[in-house]
């Protein structure tokens, strides 16, 4: 354990669907746990399943990981990556957060979907599901140019 700045992925699943509002409080609740921490991350959101990155203090992060991984609204959670980082790739975003629509049909032949990627027993298919879907949280929360930051994203 130590102080250097680390980051946690894991995946887990609801034991209910969250409504909307729940997902606010939880948010509420997050960010106001990570900004006392200086912790920062993303947290994805799609039919019952999240993916959480969080990052900072290497014991803070375990610590919180810890409290969710004992929260009884979770169950099933798998850490993906936990590993040292020289720099944050949230550092705007207490805790970020997108909703993904789940497909409305099924995809076509062959299309992959990197949230079920996250499943996969394959690790190099697990990261290359985590790098996408990162690149796609940034590209999507990210402020137009000359527009203000969306305040209700951080």
């Amino acid at each position: 354990m130590g102080g250097g700045l680390h980051a946690i992925t894991y995946v887990s699943t609801a034991t209910a669907p969250f409504s909307d509002t729940e997902l606010e409080a939880l948010l509420t609740s997050s960010r106001a746990t990570n900004l006392a921490r200086d912790l920062t991350g993303m947290l994805l959101y799609r039919d019952g399943r999240f993916l959480q990155v969080l990052e900072g203090p290497e014991d803070d992060v375990r610590e919180i990981i810890e409290r969710i991984g004992n929260d009884p609204r979770h169950r099933d959670m798998r850490i993906v990556s936990s590993d040292p980082i020289a720099g944050r790739r949230f550092a705007e975003w207490t805790m970020g957060y997108e909703p993904i629509a789940a497909p409305a049909s099924a995809p076509p032949e062959g299309f992959r979907d990197s949230f079920d990627d996250l499943d996969a027993h394959d690790a190099a298919l697990t990261a290359r599901a985590l790098v996408e879907l990162t690149v796609w949280f940034h590209a999507r929360s990210a402020p137009v140019s000359g527009d203000p930051v969306d305040a209700a994203r951080s």
